[in-house]
């Protein structure tokens, strides 16, 4: 599975994508980060009472998750997940 990094989680990993094997799910991935990348990292993703933040952008394969089944979106090898910040512009 491929994992592209953008903006502040860029700079959180240190790179613009990996390949990683595919965990079942979204959520599972969610712990594969923290566990690789640690607090800098769960500080960006999860709220306070450990929700998954909504300044967190999760695409798979190009849909954010809120339009698949959440944290619970299954994942396959073949699948791209993108990891974004909320961004404001003008």
């Amino acid at each position: 599975m491929k994992l592209k990094f953008f903006a502040t989680y860029r700079q959180i990993t240190g790179c613009k994508e990996i390949d990683i094997a595919a965990p079942p799910d979204v959520r599972a991935l969610l712990d594969v980060l923290v566990s690789r990348y640690g607090a800098p990292i769960r500080k960006k993703l999860f709220t306070e009472s450990g929700e998954l933040s909504h300044d967190a952008i999760l695409l798979v394969n190009g849909r954010h998750i809120t339009h698949l089944s959440g944290v619970n979106t299954p994942l396959s090898e073949e699948d791209t997940v993108s990891l974004f910040p909320m961004v404001a512009g003008g």
